[in-house]
């Protein structure tokens, strides 16, 4: 699968690990609507759902593998063969299938979630591999709770499990407790220590506990990983999990990485909007890349800068992520220059001293209200002009 050495591979989770948000469920026909908008945008996985877990999901996962053709369609199971025969079943018209099983790889985990040992959870992460391989080519393995785990035994399991067949080996912070040197260390250690990993992907699955799931992948990234996992709009169970709009926007503003993805960056905005209405779920205003007020500016200071280049204050242009044109809002912290850009976009060409009488204006209004509107402004011009 890996050709260019720079390439990103998406794989999204928004419809599986996203859902996971108490009251965000969706209905089979809600999440065809959105698969097909994340095959517009070029996403190369789409992670259906979790087939054993309910007929709901086994459904989806059937659903959706009829109505795209482009990304891989995949399917989450655990380390067992009843989780991986439904995951088979669920996919049987993917055309481009792929099972992604795995075990727990903390000794956390070991412990307190399994009651076992490393070596019985070793044996079950090989033989769930081999078993899910006599099915589907395309196999990737999820070591859980790799954030917290023993590195030496994690770089002992991925390696057995590409030896036993993986072509991905997702490497997940699933609690969101690394920081992002720890994180990018983890990856690294993996790529210079497992002697096969070049017959494998490395995939990064950060959650955001600490709001470090963006600075974690983008870590994994710079250390080797070739595949980013996450979700729009960065939705997931509890603080969620990596935004991929982060993520790719990222990659294509700092060019000197020197890596790419396939997708189409202008269609974030519109389908940040569809993932939020058809979840219930508001994004915040200040979100990074999709919030609406990701390209307002309302500082007197910053507005006279972007005025005079948009360059000064705005490092991505709101079009390359379909975003409506950057937006002056006009407040009590405005300057002179907004409230010019916006009376001469309103039609008045006013002289140094009528805008300076205007502005005073304004700002009696302005203190008065949250933000300006066009109407504000066309009341308080009809006001000085027959004053």
């Amino acid at each position: 699968m890996l050709h260019d050495p720079n390439r990103v591979y998406v794989f999204d989770t928004t419809l599986r690990d996203g859902e996971q948000v108490p009251g965000c469920q969706l209905t089979t026909p809600e999440k065809i609507e959105i698969a097909k908008e994340l095959e517009a945008l070029g996403v190369d996985i789409i992670e259906a759902g979790f087939p054993i877990s309910s007929p709901g999901d086994f459904q989806s996962v059937v659903e959706l593998s009829k109505a795209v053709s482009e990304p891989i369609i995949c399917a989450l199971t655990r380390a067992n063969k009843g989780d991986i025969d439904s995951a088979v079943a669920a996919l049987k018209f993917a055309k481009r299938p792929r099972i992604h099983t795995g075990i727990g790889s903390s000794d956390m985990h070991i412990k307190h979630k399994f009651n076992s040992t490393r070596e019985d959870i070793l044996a079950r992460a090989v033989e769930a591999v081999k078993y899910a391989k006599q099915f589907v080519e395309d196999i990737e393995f999820y070591a859980e709770d790799a954030g917290r785990a023993d590195v030496h035994f994690l770089a002992q399991m991925v390696e057995a499990v590409i030896a036993a067949g993986a072509t991905v080996v997702n490497i997940p912070d699933t609690n969101g407790y690394c920081l992002p040197d720890q994180y990018g260390s983890k990856i690294k250690f993996l790529k210079e220590n497992v002697k096969n990993i070049d017959n494998a992907i490395i995939s990064v699955h950060c959650h955001n506990d600490l709001g470090l799931a963006t600075a974690n992948s983008i870590a994994g990234l710079q250390n080797g990983a070739r595949q980013i996992e996450g979700t729009i709009n960065g939705i997931g169970e509890r603080a969620g999990n990596t935004s991929i709009e982060e993520v790719v926007m990222i990659l294509k503003t700092h060019q000197t990485l020197g890596l790419h993805t396939n997708i189409n960056t202008k269609n974030f905005y519109e389908l940040s909007r569809m993932v939020s209405s058809q979840m219930r779920m508001p994004v915040q205003p200040n979100k990074a890349i999709v919030g609406s007020n990701a390209f307002a500016h309302s500082s007197g200071i910053h507005q006279d800068g972007f005025l005079k280049n948009r360059e000064n204050y705005e490092i991505i242009r709101p079009e390359d992520v379909g975003f409506p044109d950057a937006s002056i809002v006009l407040t009590a912290r405005s300057g002179r220059h907004a409230l010019k850009f916006h009376l001469e976009r309103l039609g008045f060409n006013l002289n140094k001293e009528e805008l300076g009488e205007a502005y005073h204006r304004f700002l009696t209004v302005a203190d008065s209200k949250l933000d300006i509107n066009d109407d504000d402004l066309l009341l308080m011009m009809d006001k000085q002009q027959l004053a």
